[in-house]
């Protein structure tokens, strides 16, 4: 990259006033004052809508910001930021939450954006941006020279950038720096060394499978790490393939592909989206799923397809596929000690193995396909103490949902660390209730969630897999390991939460709603409640109701979605799916579905109100309604009552209604 850069084009201030942004659309340069206040928390979601996501070339510039909202609009439009010859692009905190989707970016860069100036960013977009060659900052100082005519020095770009990350942002993005550099073959893990400082277990892991050529590694340092298990889904597969072989030619010879994974799951129930079939998405819906077919296909790597015609025989004939790729890989790969990546924010579900699980874009997927490494940074790590005993009906959601409106969580003071669990509540929780607490790390801002291995761990790889896993001594946090800070949180003192809709981060406790907030839809499942014991949760709100003579109530729509195929098989066998026909639940087949706004269970209308176990809210995100999120007892709840309620107030107002009926 040139060592001066001139940007020539215009600035585009993403402001909370929807009159400002349109007055820039028209054609209007305007100042930083006159943007007023910038708008915080912009999602990939808003960025790049799921409905747009069904290319994976340069047609996405076509799209950037279609999804953003100022106040209660979205006025952004197709071909907007393209017409309007914009180069740089300017927003408030967190940029760039929610998904990994690299379509975000890529669609920014392909409209022409090659600057974005935020007052801070989420750790995988950012990363995606110097992947790809767009230029980040935090110095709005940077923005004031620019509008003065300024050349800017490539190196303002490089202030606080790890060494490596400042070599991929000179060559123009990790695959042309990926050409270039050396790639011998990863080494067997080492066992840890018994000398030095106290380590957490994240550092450990990360030690044992550093490139060889990394002599050690700070906290903050840029590194390449071996990578037990790389996979993608159907979203990035093709985008992935692309990538690879634009950089590394046709075929590419991929490194060990008996560890790479490739998954249909967001996009098989498209047929039954709304959106994508009232607006004819469906072609280009099926141009993803062809680039994905194509590539496990062409190379001998594990895949879990979209299910065959005989495999859908729920109630509604509803295609779906194996499971969602987050769960499966807990399920069927992961194990205690290894490095899993994945094309998706919710990689850090399997965490609760003991594994460090995290999240890349396409381009760090391609290339780890070729290397089998994938770039990262050493993280520090924040504490999660958990004690106590969680009152009956409170969950990890509720534990997720009480962090997320924390002031320090809200403000990104979490941004690229681990979330490491402990503490007496984690030790008493399921693996499955662990996955809870690491998948939404993600919403959270972290890097990754992590639990370490213990007794449950080896029982849950012996229930589900039929592995007998022994503990090794290094896999634990040493006694003294630093940390960047601890969370201390009275398991006892919880009540079930709520998110307010627009953001996860919009907390409130349930008995706190100051007036009755009726619901229309109600929705259980995703990769964050689509486990056996979230199934357990909606048994047994809905077998109670069913005993006390109620039903999903008149005009509201309860539904629930299995995460895996076993997860379906498991509430088969212990009777469940009975239960969930008397009380009016319609059951959705595997697959992200309405959480990716892309099957059964979306609004349809900006007035509907959804009740949701899914992991994020952001605008648009499961239809134009508004999402409130919360636990699988409360969604269940909820469906029986046609309003938000706990489960406990659901049984109270039962009670009462019996003794007003006596």
């Amino acid at each position: 990259m040139e060592d001066t850069i001139r940007f020539d084009g215009r600035t585009l201030f993403l402001s909370e006033d929807p009159g400002i942004v349109r007055r820039q659309l028209a054609g209007e340069s305007i100042t930083r004052a006159q943007a007023g206040a910038l708008r915080d928390n912009v999602s990939t979601d808003e960025i790049t809508p799921v409905t747009v996501m069904l290319t994976y070339d340069e047609r996405l510039g076509r799209y950037p910001y279609v999804g953003f909202k100022a106040g209660n609009e979205t006025p952004i439009g197709e071909h907007d930021v393209r017409r309007g010859g914009f180069q740089i692009t300017v927003a408030g905190k967190r940029y760039g939450k929610g998904s990994s989707r690299e379509s975000s970016p890529l669609a920014e860069l392909s409209a022409g954006i090659r600057l974005i100036v935020a007052e801070s960013f989420e750790r995988i977009y950012q990363q995606n941006c110097d992947n790809i060659g767009i230029l980040t900052t935090t110095d709005f100082g940077v923005l004031e020279r620019i509008q003065a005519g300024e050349a800017i020095p490539i190196t303002e770009f490089l202030k606080g950038r790890d060494t490596l990350t400042q070599q991929i942002i000179r060559s123009g993005g990790l695959l042309a720096y990926s050409k270039f550099a050396e790639w011998p073959a990863p080494r067997p893990a080492a066992p840890p060394a018994g000398d030095g400082p106290p380590r957490t277990l994240v550092e450990k892991i990360m030690a044992r499978r550093l490139h060889p050529a990394t002599p050690g590694a700070a906290h903050g340092d840029g590194v390449f790490v071996r990578a037990d298990w790389r996979f993608s889904h159907d979203y990035f597969t093709g985008m992935c393939a692309h990538l690879m072989h634009r950089a590394f030619g046709e075929p590419a010879a991929l490194h060990d592909p008996s560890r790479i994974i490739a998954f249909q799951d967001h996009l098989v129930l498209a047929a039954q989206s709304h959106p994508h079939v009232s607006k004819g998405l469906l072609p280009g819906v099926a141009n993803l799923a062809r680039g994905h077919r194509d590539f496990v296909a062409r190379y001998a790597v594990l895949s879990h397809g979209e299910l065959g015609a005989d495999d859908a025989n729920d109630a509604n004939g509803m295609r779906g596929a194996d499971g969602i790729c987050h769960a499966l890989m807990a399920e069927r790969y992961a194990l205690p000690g290894q490095i899993v990546i994945g094309t998706d924010s919710h990689t850090p579900h399997a965490g609760a193995l003991g594994c460090l699980a995290f999240g890349a874009g396409a381009t760090d997927i391609a290339n780890s396909w070729v290397t089998g490494y994938v770039r990262c940074k050493v993280p520090q790590t924040l504490r999660v103490e958990i004690d106590g005993e969680l009152p009956a009906g409170v969950t990890a959601k509720d534990v997720v949902l009480h962090l997320l409106r924390l002031d320090a969580i809200r403000r990104g003071d979490a941004i690229g660390l681990v979330f490491e669990y402990a503490g007496s509540a984690v030790r008493a929780m399921s693996v499955d209730e662990r996955a809870t607490l690491t998948n939404m790390v993600a919403e959270l801002g972290g890097f990754t969630g992590i639990v370490a291995p213990d007794e449950k761990t080896v029982a849950f790889l012996k229930a589900r897999r039929g592995i007998d896993f022994d503990i090794e001594p290094w896999m634990t946090s040493d006694p003294g390991a630093v940390y960047r800070d601890v969370i201390r949180i009275d398991a006892g003192a919880l009540t079930p939460m709520l998110a307010r809709p627009g953001d996860p981060g919009n907390g409130v406790a349930l008995a706190e709603l100051s007036a009755p907030v009726p619901i229309d839809i109600a929705y259980g499942g995703s990769c964050t409640a689509g486990k056996r014991d979230d199934f357990d949760a909606y048994h047994d709100v809905l077998a109670w109701g069913v005993a006390h003579g109620l039903r999903v109530a008149p005009g509201r729509s309860l539904f629930l979605q299995f995460g895996t195929m076993d997860v379906r098989a498991y509430c088969e066998a212990r009777g469940y799916l009975r239960t969930f026909e008397a009380a009016g639940a319609t059951l959705v087949m595997p697959g992200c579905g309405a959480c990716a706004n892309c099957g059964p269970g979306q609004s349809t209308s900006a007035d509907q109100v959804t009740i949701s176990a899914i992991n994020r809210n952001f605008p648009g995100r499961s239809g134009p309604g508004s999402v409130w999120l919360a636990s699988p007892y409360t969604v269940a709840a909820s469906a029986l009552a046609g309003r938000i309620v706990s489960f406990d107030q659901l049984k109270a107002g039962a009670g009462a209604a019996a003794g007003q009926a006596s």
